[in-house]
């Protein structure tokens, strides 16, 4: 016997029906975007813009962040903070 059971496949028959009452009622989809780049490239590509233009403004009175000589430190210490 070959058939489709139809049965229950079709829409209520009363166009104004809005579901039983213990109908569960999802919440939307909550979608995070997504970027070409990570937090941190982002932080470093922020410094390196700055530094540029302070360059170029004749501000450049602090160490460059990519100066990584001024920045070494030793395993299980801190490395030391960055200030502009």
């Amino acid at each position: 016997m070959s058939k489709i059971d139809t049965q229950g496949m079709s829409g209520p028959a009363d166009p104004n029906f809005k579901g039983s009452a213990g109908q569960k009622q999802y919440k939307p989809l909550k979608v995070i975007p997504k970027r070409l780049i990570t937090e941190q490239y982002a932080k470093e590509l922020s410094i390196l813009i700055n530094e540029v233009l302070d360059q170029r403004e004749g501000n450049m009175n602090y160490d460059s962040y990519f100066d990584i000589k001024k920045f070494e430190h030793c395993v299980g210490e801190e490395e030391p903070n960055y200030k502009s």
